[in-house]
């Protein structure tokens, strides 16, 4: 039986891979497992270790608290206050900002403050 915490973590593990932009290959390569293992902590089908969650941290560069922002008393809250990356279509954004040189990504920025600042 999945507890709520390894749900909420291997959600948590999965959002910030995507934010990154790494695969489940990638970041099963970093931390030293196969894939699977990974698909496993993702959906909270397997726990994960205390240790095994630091590689991981330390491969997607966060820390270990990260991955459980959101928790309260056990309990999943369903958005986190402030989290724009609940949304899909920012989750998509901030993925193709990245996979972007970083001159673009300075240029696509300062695009991006101008327009705001005329809104």
């Amino acid at each position: 039986m999945k507890h709520n915490v390894d749900v909420h973590v291997g959600k948590r593990i999965r959002h910030r891979r995507w934010m990154i932009g790494m695969t489940q290959q990638q970041l099963a390569e970093k931390v030293g497992i196969k894939f699977q293992q990974i698909q496993k902590y993702e959906t909270g089908m397997n726990r994960v270790s205390a240790s095994r969650l630091w590689d991981i941290a330390q491969a997607v560069e966060v820390p270990v608290s990260f991955f459980f922002e959101g928790l309260e008393d056990g309990h999943t809250h369903s958005t986190i206050e402030g989290d724009i990356l609940a949304d899909k279509e920012a989750l998509q954004l901030v993925r193709a900002y990245y996979a972007m040189p970083e001159a673009q990504r300075r240029q696509i920025f300062e695009l991006a403050r101008v327009l705001s600042d005329a809104a």
